[in-house]
């Protein structure tokens, strides 16, 4: 397949997407950001990556690193995270504090904000250094060592952060953080500032398309292990829209609100578009609709 051809078909198609919806507002270092911007890269499990439009510019990852994030905890500590986390979708926004009540500190899954603090924690206790770790494994796995965190979304997560230090404290109350709240919430937000390009992101996931091996063609994780985390993406991984992003992909995939989405297509490729035009629900507009043309000219989805 030439997928420049197809990428750029894509980005043809939906060029009156660009531009349409909203900032993560609530974010002011993201606020700001041009709406106008598009991107979208293509890596093929031999390594290889292909691009169009803004593919190689660094945006801020965001949710995005919740994958990242729980594939690092079950490749060192195996199935032991379940017990801490729900793999259900939520129903719910992202940030919501209404079903911990009712599920007495027990986040639905690990891609809300309160099952990846979960996360982060586990993280922590594993590496004593959460987001170093997952910084320096996302530069071995994108082989970009410049990918960096930014410290100016990093504070401004954290000087706006009132809701997810709300969600710690209150998982910490019922006993499901193990670290200080304060350290989860600072590696969190860290993680969550990480800028990476599509070509970066791309490459960074493609060890989900390859069943679990990582770029150096070491095993990451069990191929049932990077099966179960595309199951998850799949039903849980963009945010209370993932019914309708299966229903118009039909692929696992990760959205973050600064604008990007991860998506695999396993034993072939990984995708990452980013253009910052989020709708109602915290996904890109012009994203989803680039994915949900991929698939159709492609007929590559997992049904």
């Amino acid at each position: 397949m030439d997928y420049q051809a197809v990428l750029e078909e894509v980005a043809d198609a939906v060029a009156p997407q660009i531009g349409r919806g909203q900032a993560a507002g609530y974010i002011p270092a993201l606020a700001a950001v041009d709406l106008g911007g598009f991107g979208m890269a293509l890596a093929d499990v031999d390594g290889s990556v292909t691009g169009v439009g803004d593919w190689q510019v660094p945006f801020s990852v965001q949710s995005i690193s919740k994958a990242f994030g729980l594939a690092l905890v079950l490749a060192q500590d195996g199935e032991n995270l379940w017990g801490r986390v729900g793999r259900e979708p939520s129903g719910t926004p992202f940030n919501s504090l209404v079903q911990l009540e009712y599920e007495n500190g027990i986040p639905r899954n690990p891609f809300i904000n309160a099952g990846a603090l979960v996360v982060t924690d586990r993280l922590q206790s594993l590496t004593g250094d959460a987001s170093t770790t997952m910084l320096d494994f996302l530069r071995a796995e994108s082989g970009n060592p410049q990918v960096s965190f930014d410290p100016a979304v990093a504070s401004s997560e954290s000087d706006h952060g009132d809701r997810n230090a709300a969600l710690a404290h209150f998982m910490a109350s019922y006993g499901n953080l193990d670290n200080p709240v304060q350290t989860v919430l600072d590696h969190y937000f860290r993680q969550c500032s990480i800028a990476m390009s599509c070509r970066d992101l791309a490459l960074a996931g493609s060890f989900l398309a390859r069943h679990g091996l990582a770029t150096d063609g070491s095993r990451l994780l069990p191929a049932r292990e990077a099966k179960r985390i595309n199951a998850v993406m799949l039903t849980c991984g963009t945010y209370d829209a993932a019914g309708d992003f299966a229903y118009r992909v039909g692929l696992p995939g990760k959205s973050g609100v600064g604008g990007g989405i991860l998506a695999v297509v396993p034993g072939r490729c990984t995708l990452c578009v980013w253009s910052p035009g989020l709708d109602m629900r915290g996904n890109s507009v012009a994203g989803v609709a680039a994915l949900d043309a991929f698939t159709s000219l492609t007929d590559w989805s997992v049904f």
